[in-house]
């Protein structure tokens, strides 16, 4: 059984930051994580899930989607089974609800499709208020 539970959600006013965290759990993935791609993604209200940032197993290899370039930051901790997310410089269109995914993958390519992960979390609402 796998588990990836999102938090650090919240309410903030445009420019702000926030730091979000997703803790893999379950007695086999804990053993896999290190070897998976991670990846977050968002989902505004009647929008299609779109693809923010994704790092490789090692946290050698990172990519971002542009709009949030030079904004976020993904990071991970593979000895606590987490991965991060810091967003700076906030702004209103990025509200929405964000995911960490799994794609239990050695490879370089981290995947910006939805179809290429695995394993989900439930979500943290991110608000970010003009």
């Amino acid at each position: 059984q796998v588990q990836l539970v999102e938090s650090g959600g919240g309410l903030v006013q445009a420019g702000g930051s926030l730091r979000l965290s997703c803790l893999a759990s379950g007695r086999t993935f804990s053993l896999t994580f290190s070897r998976s791609i991670m990846g977050w993604f968002r989902q505004a209200p009647g929008k299609e899930r779109e693809f923010v940032t994704g790092i490789t197993w090692s946290g050698l290899s990172t990519n971002y989607a542009d709009s949030v370039k030079g904004r976020f930051t993904i990071s991970r901790d593979n000895a606590k089974n987490t991965v991060y997310l810091q967003m700076n410089s906030l702004k209103p269109e990025d509200t929405g609800v964000y995911f960490c995914a799994a794609d239990p993958n050695l490879g370089a390519l981290i995947p910006t499709s939805t179809l290429a992960y695995d394993y989900w979390g439930q979500g943290t609402q991110v608000t970010v208020s003009s």
